[in-house]
């Protein structure tokens, strides 16, 4: 039997990730068989789990899966002695009208699994008040239970002991305070965290993160506040569909957003997956019957891939005769041209018309539903696809047939339509599940 717990946060920034990260080494080096999930679409985190933990880690998301979907997937921490969900933005963080099973927010999963809520609360710039919000965050549902908080970055003994004070005196338990410590902190890209694959000294830094909570916070306290859990059977699991039977899945430094859960489905199912490199020249497998390109940092590679000519030239002749699909980054290359930020114009594989620019940055973030008005692969015209759109880029020219109509989450239609153009398509969503 597992021990389950959610961590969480009044808002982004506060320090989720590195007391999840810290608190999965920590028990790990403890003997302790620790299994993470991310709550919310963030597909960067779950790699830096695994790092951690050793385990794979998936996403859970309560707007786009039902709740047999997301049994399903934590079903996996069911030979763990731990399981941590990490809660993405603040705990009710989500969007204005329901999804599948909920909002999106991270409360809708710790209220679905009965999940207790570690709070970390970064107290700077205030005393007395970290109190009140934690309270506040207790009272607000009250199907969501706080077990307690770990307060981070504070600034003195004296400052710890003013907060620590009005938290007990609201009855809210204190599991220990993190001072402020550099050394531990992730570095950051414009969408999000850099990846855990792009740093080699990833494990140090989990490790002395690990060294720096367990002085600073009670492991135990933590570990007993956890609810003992049972993982339920699932009436069904992920409603998801290969795109073929062997896919040609382009995977580096520039293609490596793909969320865990679907690659794990794709393979369930009995799809054979295998990756080839576009910034080092590689062409998809020419025994593939389907290529599927991923989001990630194209516009931080776009002059290598307009230089690497095997690569288009492989890419535009599997085309011809199969389908090819690409998501956000993926999409923008299997453009005609990508303008990075620099202005530079750079040429793509021109398999669609789509042209983009980071020249002119502004933020697209949202979750998407998408009813699709032509087939792509795994799924037929009319199938309503949910996914998560997160990118910088500007469409300067999106000529081709549109893919589907899109929606974000309050219903609103979206000119990110994605294309399609003989067997090639493209969307800026990243692909989290099908309406059943």
């Amino acid at each position: 039997m597992a021990a389950g717990l959610v961590i969480s946060a009044p808002a982004s920034g506060v320090g989720k990730t590195t007391l999840t990260l810290a608190l999965a080494r920590a028990w790990r080096h403890r003997g302790l068989n620790v299994q993470c999930f991310k709550s919310g679409p963030d597909y960067i985190d779950p790699a830096f789990h695994a790092a951690a933990t050793g385990r794979a880690s998936v996403n859970v998301d309560s707007w786009a899966m039902d709740r047999g979907a997301i049994s399903h997937l934590v079903s996996r921490g069911a030979d763990a002695d731990v399981v941590l969900a990490e809660g993405s933005m603040g705990l009710f963080d989500g969007v204005a009208a329901p999804g599948v099973s909920g909002t999106g927010a991270t409360a809708d999963i710790a209220e679905m699994l009965g999940w207790p809520v570690v709070l970390v609360i970064d107290p700077s710039g205030q005393a007395q008040t970290a109190a009140a919000i934690a309270a506040g965050l207790r009272d607000y549902r009250p199907g969501v239970r706080l077990a307690g908080v770990v307060l981070n970055r504070v600034a003195s003994p004296r400052h710890e002991d003013l907060v620590r004070r009005a938290l007990n005196d609201a009855g809210i338990a204190v599991f220990g305070a993190l001072p402020r410590h550099a050394e531990i902190s992730l570095p950051k890209r414009h969408l999000g965290l850099v990846q855990a694959e792009e740093q080699a000294e990833i494990g140090k830094l989990i490790d002395e993160a690990a060294r720096f909570v367990a002085e600073h916070v009670d492991l135990d306290a933590v570990l007993r506040s956890a609810a003992s859990w049972t993982p339920q059977p699932a009436a069904n699991g992920l409603n998801v569909t290969p795109p073929g039977q062997r896919i040609a899945l382009a995977r580096d430094a520039a293609f490596s957003f793909v969320y865990p859960h679907m690659l794990e489905a794709w393979r369930g199912a009995g799809a054979e997956i295998s990756t080839f490199s576009p910034l080092s020249d590689e062409a998809p497998d020419a025994s593939a019957d389907v290529c599927w390109l991923p989001g990630g940092y194209p516009e931080l590679h776009a002059g290598k891939i307009a230089a690497n000519a095997r690569f288009r030239s492989g890419l535009r002749a599997f085309a011809e005769t199969r389908p090819v699909h690409g998501e956000c980054g993926g999409y923008m290359v299997l453009g005609t041209a990508l303008t990075d930020a620099d202005g530079v114009r750079h040429e793509m594989t021109g398999l669609l018309g789509l042209e983009t620019s980071f020249a002119k940055r502004r933020m697209h973030l949202g979750y998407r539903l998408a009813t699709l008005a032509a087939p792509m692969p795994g799924h037929r015209p009319s199938a309503r696809l949910r996914g998560h759109e997160f990118h910088y880029s500007t469409i300067l020219a999106q000529p081709d047939t549109p893919l589907a109509v899109v929606h974000d989450a309050t219903g609103a239609v979206i000119a990110e339509t994605g294309s399609q153009r003989g067997h090639a398509t493209g969307t800026f969503f990243h692909l989290i599940a099908e309406d059943r």
